[in-house]
């Protein structure tokens, strides 16, 4: 949407991906530079004398060239800690937000309590940059609809009831935006369909053989750089790593077994949908509609790694969605007590209160839809500009340049 182009040229093949000079599997990561292209923002630039961009919790949104961004940097001081913190540039922009709205709740962007409160300190900051810096374009992302769907599956009523809760607040943001001479467009990247069935790809090329693991005294650990063949998992595609040319068919096969997989694409696969960028896997693995991927590579919770209960971004080397709930009995609420006790005191502290298996969740997505009443969504203010056809995702660069330039 930001660049117009597809994954190989923009290079981001996911939500993360292996480094392989590092041998290691970041997720997450925040660097603008990351992003390879013009973003829609410079495009504007060089177009627009006197324009200026804020770009507020869209991903990728440290270090880049938006005149003012604002985007979650927790703080981990040395005791274990986590505090909620926000990145802004310039710097000062985070002490005149904080002011005005407090911290931000980062353990309601992400975790066992994401819900609406994040989604409302953010569509207030949006208010505040809008009002006092007045950005020619202001991109704003609002992460609570994700939540409830990914829980419970979209046709859920708790899920239902998030979404009337989304739509007015989107409502009082376009309301001030559009009261401040803005138009407004209001997209998202993908449409969450119901899942049933949770799929253990890297356990498959574990038990195959391929997938190898460091015994440790904090569990298993996945050693990237040792395993012939491993799994990257986001949502529903996987990009699988394979170290020997000559295991690729191996792999393959193995991902062709397993139930709830709907196709592995090779070289040509991956041309034919935009992701032949040498950061992505040698294979692709995708689910089928009703399934999802697992990271979880070990064979036996007693050596699951000591990061697998916790929240815990960017030690995991896949999407954890268990990590929205609370594992269940009056056993975790016990423990939920004594960490907070822990942490209240000052004590170190494991928050290990999340399920070891993602059979609870409820919504995924990934997978291209054939259908686009479960796709993505574009509502746009400006009728005139309204596209002839359904757009695609490397159309909203242009539709917002054409915006600006009314």
């Amino acid at each position: 949407m930001l660049t117009g182009t597809l994954p190989r040229e923009h290079g981001i093949v996911g939500n993360g991906w292996y480094f392989r000079e590092l041998a290691e599997v970041w997720l997450w990561r925040q660097s603008n530079r990351l992003v390879a292209g013009e973003k829609v923002w410079e495009a504007a630039r060089r177009r627009l004398p006197g324009f200026t961009c804020a770009k507020l919790f869209w991903w990728y949104n440290m270090h880049s060239s938006a005149d003012w961004s604002v985007t979650p940097r927790p703080t981990y001081p040395a005791d274990g800690r986590k505090i909620p913190g926000i990145y802004c540039q310039p710097p000062d922009l985070a002490h005149e937000i904080e002011r005005e709205l407090g911290p931000f709740p980062l353990f309601q962007f992400w975790g066992p309590g994401a819900g609406l409160t994040s989604s409302r300190w953010i569509a207030d900051c949006a208010r505040l940059v809008i009002d006092r810096k007045r950005p020619t374009l202001t991109l704003v992302y609002l992460p609570h609809l994700d939540y409830d769907h990914q829980r419970y599956g979209p046709d859920d009523p708790r899920s239902r009831a998030a979404l009337r809760a989304v739509d007015g607040l989107v409502g009082d943001l376009a309301g001030h935006a559009r009261r401040a001479g803005a138009q407004v467009l209001v997209v998202s990247e993908y449409g969450i369909r119901h899942v049933r069935k949770a799929v253990d790809i890297n356990r498959a090329l574990r038990r195959a053989g391929l997938l190898a693991v460091q015994d440790t005294v904090v569990g298993e650990l996945l050693d990237a750089g040792a395993s012939r063949a491993f799994a990257v998992t986001d949502h529903q595609v996987a990009h699988v790593y394979v170290r020997n040319p000559d295991d690729v068919g191996l792999a393959r096969a193995e991902l062709e077994r397993l139930d709830g997989v709907a196709d592995v694409l090779d070289a040509k696969g991956k041309e034919a949908v935009g992701l032949d960028h040498p950061r992505a896997g040698e294979l692709m693995a995708v689910a089928a509609p009703d399934a999802w991927f697992t990271y979880y590579y070990w064979l036996d919770d007693a050596r699951a790694p000591d990061f697998a209960p916790t929240v815990d971004i960017h030690r995991k080397p896949g999407y954890d969605p268990a990590e929205l709930f609370l594992a269940g009995g009056q056993r975790t609420k016990l423990r939920l007590a004594y960490r907070l006790l822990q942490k209240t005191l000052g004590f170190r502290y494991v928050m290990d209160v999340i399920p070891l298996h993602g059979g609870w969740v409820r919504g995924s997505h990934g997978r291209r839809s054939a259908d686009p009443a479960h796709g993505p969504v574009l509502i746009g203010s400006a009728h005139a500009l309204r596209p002839a056809k359904p757009p695609e995702m490397t159309d909203v660069f242009g539709l917002i340049l054409a915006h600006l330039e009314r």
